[in-house]
């Protein structure tokens, strides 16, 4: 049974974005694909809610959503940045059979922004994290060593020259020969491969 993918945004951009629908646009390849939006970014607020209402309105659409599906249909939590993390704390509750995280915030702005571990540490959800080398929320050194203190099966795919939104540089296109779209294919590659093994 192909799997069906809950996408959630970032802080900055809901679900009817270009991001965001281009994303949605590539699932739907590898299965039925949902987004919405929270509620600040509906009532058309800047600022992101809470924590805990993010995952109320996270929980509540997932809720939804499986009204929708066939039983027994694998559900997959998919974010960006803030949407994957919002993904991961709510899988720490509900059951799904995994999450795939769209540039991870693993450290805030700022330079004594913490480091965001406590979630993953406590997670025992299979999670694939999409990362650039270019991402400063998502230091790869950071990654390594957060990723050994994991308890759940963790995936790390690396975009090189990826910014957070997972956009590649035109230097690394000229010396590669390769476009966005072929780095692009490269991460829904390696989504499928992740989803083929933990959610279908």
């Amino acid at each position: 049974m192909k799997p069906a993918f809950l996408f959630a945004h970032g802080a900055g951009l809901g679900s009817a974005s270009p991001w965001m629908q281009a994303w949605a646009a590539r699932l739907t390849t590898l299965g039925v694909v949902r987004t919405f939006d929270y509620p600040y970014m509906a009532e058309g607020r800047r600022a992101p809610d809470r924590l805990p209402r993010l995952i109320q309105a996270h929980t509540e659409a997932l809720s939804d959503f499986r009204t929708s599906l066939p039983s027994g249909t694998p559900v997959v939590l998919v974010g960006k940045s803030m949407g994957s993390r919002v993904g991961l704390h709510l899988a720490l509750a509900q059951p799904v059979r995994a999450c795939v995280c769209l540039g991870y915030p693993l450290v805030g702005v700022g330079k004594k922004a913490p480091v965001r571990r406590e979630v993953l540490e406590a997670l025992r959800t299979p999670v694939l994290f999409v990362q650039g080398t270019r991402d400063r929320m998502g230091p790869l050194d950071l990654f390594a060593e957060v990723q050994a203190t994991m308890q759940a099966p963790s995936v790390l795919h690396v975009v090189e020259s990826g910014d957070h939104s997972l956009q590649v540089t035109k230097a690394w296109q000229r010396a590669t020969g390769r476009d966005r779209d072929a780095a692009d294919a490269d991460v829904l590659a390696a989504i499928a491969a992740f989803v083929a093994e933990h959610a279908t």
